[in-house]
């Protein structure tokens, strides 16, 4: 019998309570096991029950053989490029998450890692991939912040029969909306601390795949480097996804709405939302993504100060960093989240002083429309 989603993210099975009964998990705070028992654990930097219940659950979600759970999504990213070394080329998608950047320019640069930054939407970038021959290709889709959609089918086809793996960070998406290896890349990964936990309560990661080799890589990055989380916060995030679908359901449906608001406006120089007919990749969206998700990027015709006095004339858009929970929230990317990515970059990539990331939580619509709309006085 194949469960639906919303029983699978509910009974999560095994909840190493023993005889109790419990339906919920508890929470394991030990350090440390007695050697010899039944589960196998000795110490909770390379395993605890609370990371086993939250693998479970993941792997679940996303139809995949396996899922290792981390710290943050930075640490995620960490175990996975960890597994690189001195010379290795990697080919990203030239629009990453600003902590992405950083770790490559600035972290795994000193240790000999190269980078390439890319426009994936381009088709050219194919081309690159057979020139280069890369050790990796790294993507976001969504990317973050402006929502390019990159042909995750196309660019696995490439890299399939080159044994070249390709990560892709999918937490904009979740497995709900998008599925990257069911479209052919090794790795899809996750910042749980996002839409999976959904409350902005916890620190989490995940990296999920169907290849044996990469799971072991994955936990051993996860036991030798401490990139492990706290029994607590995968407590909390298995609590967290328990409501997915309800929640994205609902923040979905906002999104659309308030993308098509925004867009009616004079000072919206445009708007980003994947399943709007105005997107760039928009018939890639529509092929590869079950909704338009739930994040809106939008320029306003605005400078940098009166960009932030309409985020804080905001009443239930919080301008905050972070995305997924079931509040809004409002980012200025230019000074919050690529605030590392140099003026260059950001300028070549249009990631400029009048542009905004919505994160649309699950308030009710005519809340949010209303108080997207007083704000937006402010630019008329």
């Amino acid at each position: 019998m194949n469960e639906g989603l919303n029983t699978r993210v509910i009974h999560h099975g095994e909840s190493f309570a023993g005889d109790t009964g419990t339906v919920m998990p508890p929470i394991f705070p030990s350090s440390t096991f007695a050697h010899g028992n039944a589960g196998g654990f000795d110490y909770t930097r390379s395993g605890n029950p609370n990371f086993r219940i939250l693998d479970s659950v993941l792997s679940s979600v996303e139809g995949c053989a396996h899922a290792t759970v981390f710290a943050s999504g930075v640490s995620a990213i960490t175990a996975v490029v960890s597994q690189l070394k001195q010379g290795d080329l990697v080919l990203c998608e030239e629009n990453l998450y600003g902590c992405t950047v950083r770790l490559f320019e600035q972290v795994f640069a000193k240790f000999g890692l190269r980078t390439e930054w890319v426009d994936f939407t381009q088709p050219d970038a194919l081309d690159v991939i057979r020139n280069q021959i890369p050790a990796m290709v790294w993507l976001e889709s969504p990317t973050n912040p402006l929502l390019k959609v990159i042909d995750l089918q196309a660019v696995c086809s490439i890299t399939e029969p080159l044994g070249i793996p390709v990560v892709v960070d999918n937490t904009f998406a979740t497995a709900l909306v998008q599925r990257p290896l069911d479209l052919g890349a090794t790795l899809s990964l996750t910042s749980t601390t996002k839409y999976i936990n959904g409350h902005s309560d916890a620190l989490g990661g995940a990296v999920c795949t169907n290849d044996p080799d990469w799971q072991q890589k994955m936990v051993f990055s996860q036991k030798a480097l401490g990139l492990q989380p706290s029994p607590f916060d995968c407590w909390l995030i298995t609590r967290g996804i328990k409501t997915l679908p309800l929640r994205l359901k609902q923040q979905v449906a906002n999104a659309a709405a308030l993308a098509d608001q925004l867009a009616e406006h004079p000072d919206v120089n445009w708007v980003r939302y994947p399943h709007r007919k105005d997107h760039p990749q928009h018939a890639v969206a529509v092929k590869q993504m079950k909704g338009g998700g739930a994040i809106v990027t939008a320029s306003f015709n605005a400078s940098q100060e009166q960009t932030y006095a309409l985020c804080k004339r905001l009443r239930w858009f919080t301008m905050a960093e972070s995305l997924g929970g079931i509040e809004s929230l409002i980012c200025h990317p230019a000074t919050m989240t690529h605030a590392a990515v140099s003026a260059d970059v950001k300028a070549r990539l249009g990631i400029d002083a009048g542009l905004v990331r919505f994160s649309v939580g699950c308030e009710d619509l005519t809340d949010l429309q209303a108080d997207l709309q007083q704000a937006l006085e402010l630019l008329v």
